[in-house]
């Protein structure tokens, strides 16, 4: 059977849910111990820190 080609709409729902469960993936809470336990330095912790000088600057 030939491979079908997808409608503009349905590559473009594919493409968004893709990216949509990308950034469910970043955007969950990581526990204390679990394996995916955020590495030191990395960029939500700078992110964090930045927030948080920021917002004793005000």
């Amino acid at each position: 059977m030939g491979v079908t080609r997808l409608k503009r709409k349905d590559r473009r729902n594919k493409t968004f849910s893709r990216l949509e469960v990308q950034f469910l993936k970043l955007a969950t809470n990581i526990e204390y111990g679990s394996r995916s336990a955020e590495k030191k330095g990395n960029q939500i912790e700078k992110n964090n820190a930045a927030l948080a000088t920021a917002a004793a600057a005000l």
